[in-house]
């Protein structure tokens, strides 16, 4: 396939002007050897020779071809040329002389043994010449440019001097568009410093990256090791980002399997590269053998969580996706990403609230969704801080709509997605949610609907998250701000938590409240001080970071597990289950049902009725 797309790509006119090539270098090899044969002089070429060659040379001419054709010398694409190539025409030219010779003997027009063999070695040269010329042209207009500083071109360091790296610098070096230079090599493994790999010096190991960096003027990093393990990729990548240089990476060690390395694949190192965590695996059979089939509902469907479990439910082959949103521009979005996608998917997508009692019941009764993820919340901290009730009208009423419409119209399992600061929380956002779990063990045991919450803390890049914040912060020219030095977090990806998501629904059973592993929280400092040298600047120089204090409501640290809840284990070692409160639900109905007529007449007083319901809520009077 790969070989065809590159036939494509050579114009019809290359492909003639090299046949014709080709036929006068045969000719050429033709009557050189004759010549060479016979001491070098065309007058001691002898006449029956002559006529000989003039009866030969037509089919020798289409002979050669053919199996030119035959060797694909008319298809390799002779910018990337490479040893497959130099050994196809070898192959080539001498079928084709052998070709020739058995002609010649068959139909008695025999030249001397030696011509064969002078005219194989002549044919092999020319054919070479003009093939390997046209790589070798570029590479001579490439250092000229370089040389005479026709554009400047962009100083490259290689990580890694294995398949990958090998690949990323044949690449460079065989491309005019790229506008870069290979300048040095790193790799850890000793008995390979001091060799060149294509002219390119291997300088040491990680230890002599930063000095490396600087005695090449190196203006950008190429991590090239894409089998690298969490903590060695993390390791490297911590010193490459104190040189100040453009870091980019592949992907993941597929691309190197398939033969897929390229420049052009590369992606920018980003800050989840330097978190240092194993990546998060989950049972995809599990996950489709409950989705699969079933008419899904993600209310919240537009947000970053929401989005990312639209993304992966759709890949998993459910009957219908309903996203329920009340915006309609991130509904919109979505939409059209998962149509372009996936064209069969059966997809819905709604503008609705879920405080709506009669639009949520409404859309359950057409639908009969067999699986709900309630994704739909207000999260942002602060903003909740200032307007409680709308936490309160948001989060908990909308939660406990959309649960009873789950119970009344028979919803096979329902998910909610819950998050680390309804644990002891120190805010109204948090005390919500915490709310909402509550409502969620509530329904388990008045429903045949299984009810499940899944805690989890930070994702990064989610909306009203700290790295967007950071990297507008930093394209601006800074300051970015950190509320305080010693704050910390537990951050996941999206696609982890959601896939984790997926995959404790697929544990659910009812009532359970599962709680994500979220490896070791870390600091926010440690996180803008990174993104910032990742964006090739200097903390203090060019960028500064500004502590503005802890925000109202806002804690310290997080955490996922309240102490009395304990844990327990699931056959995923990422995901555990806390044993659930007991609480009087009779009671909590009341308080429940009391906290949100409060909310709706716009209580000032709310976060009290808030403390009665969850008494580990701390808040200032």
């Amino acid at each position: 396939m790969k070989q065809t797309r590159d036939f494509l790509r050579i114009p019809v006119n290359r492909i003639i002007a090299l046949i014709l090539v080709d036929i006068m270098s045969i000719v050429i090899a033709a009557f050189g050897a004759l010549y060479v044969r016979f001491d070098f002089s065309f007058a001691g070429i002898p006449p029956v020779y002559i006529e000989k060659f003039e009866h030969v040379i037509l089919p020798n001419i289409i002979i050669t071809l053919l199996f030119f054709t035959l060797w694909k010398l008319y298809k390799s694409v002779w910018r990337y040329a490479s040893a497959n190539e130099l050994l196809n025409i070898i192959f080539a030219t001498s079928c084709a002389a052998v070709a020739q010779t058995l002609y010649c003997h068959i139909f008695g027009w025999n030249m001397p043994r030696s011509y064969y063999v002078i005219y194989w070695f002549i044919l092999t040269v020319l054919t070479c010449g003009i093939r390997f010329g046209y790589r070798i042209l570029r590479l001579l207009n490439s250092k000229r440019d370089s040389l005479f500083g026709k554009e400047k071109k962009v100083n490259v360091m290689v990580i890694g001097a294995g398949a990958a790296g090998n690949m990323i610098l044949k690449e460079i070096e065989s491309s005019r568009d790229l506008n870069l230079q290979a300048k040095c090599i790193i790799d850890d493994q000793p008995g390979c410093h001091g060799k060149l790999i294509r002219g390119i010096p291997i300088v040491g190991g990680r230890d002599k990256i930063l000095d490396a960096a600087q005695q090449y003027g190196v203006d950008e990093i190429i991590f090239a090791i894409p089998s690298a393990n969490v903590q060695t990729r993390k390791e490297i990548l911590d010193i490459c980002k104190e040189t100040g240089c453009k870091l980019r990476t592949l992907p993941g060690v597929y691309q190197l399997i398939n033969g897929d390395v390229s420049v052009s694949k590369l992606k920018e190192v980003e800050i989840e590269d330097l978190l240092g965590r194993e990546p998060i695996e989950i049972n995809t059979k599990e996950v489709f053998d409950y989705v699969s089939g079933k008419t899904v509902l993600v209310t919240g469907g537009g947000g970053s969580i929401g989005s990312e479990l639209c993304r992966q439910i759709a890949s998993h082959h459910p009957k219908r996706l309903i996203i329920v949103d009340i915006y309609e521009n991130n509904a919109y979005d979505i939409q059209q990403e998962l149509l372009s996608k996936h064209p069969t998917l059966d997809l819905q997508v709604l503008i609705a609230s879920v405080r709506n009692t009669n639009r949520i019941n409404t859309i359950f009764e057409e639908f009969r969704p067999d699986i709900v993820y309630h994704a739909a919340a207000h999260k942002h901290v602060p903003l909740m801080e200032v307007s409680p009730n709308e936490a309160i009208k948001n989060n908990v009423m909308g939660t406990y709509k959309t649960a009873l419409a789950a119970d009344h119209y028979g919803t096979e399992r329902f998910v909610l997605i819950s998050t680390d600061k309804a644990v002891n929380p120190t805010n109204v956002m948090g005390a919500s949610k915490r709310i909402c779990e509550m409502i969620i063990q509530m329904m388990n045991q008045r429903s045949t609907t299984n009810f499940v919450a899944v805690r989890f803390g930070n994702v990064l890049g989610s909306n009203g998250s700290v790295i967007p914040l950071f990297k507008k912060q930093i394209a601006e020219g800074g300051p970015v701000t950190v509320t305080d030095p010693e704050i910390t977090r537990y951050f996941m990806t999206i696609p982890e938590a959601v896939s984790l998501v997926l995959q404790a629904g697929a544990y659910a059973r009812g009532g359970e409240i599962f709680v994500l592993n979220m490896g070791k929280p870390v600091k926010i400092l440690d996180l803008a001080t990174n993104l910032i040298k990742l964006s090739g600047y200097k903390v203090g120089e060019d960028i500064e970071i500004k502590f503005t204090g802890l925000r109202p409501g806002e804690k310290m640290y997080e955490e996922l597990l309240m102490d009395e809840e304990g844990l327990k284990k699931t056959a995923n070692r990422m995901i555990f289950i806390g044993k659930p409160l007991e609480y009087d639900t009779e009671i909590f109905s009341e308080q429940l049902e009391q906290l949100i007529l409060e909310a709706q007449q716009e209580s000032k007083d709310i976060r009290h009725s808030i403390k009665n319901i969850v008494d580990t809520y701390q808040y200032d009077m």
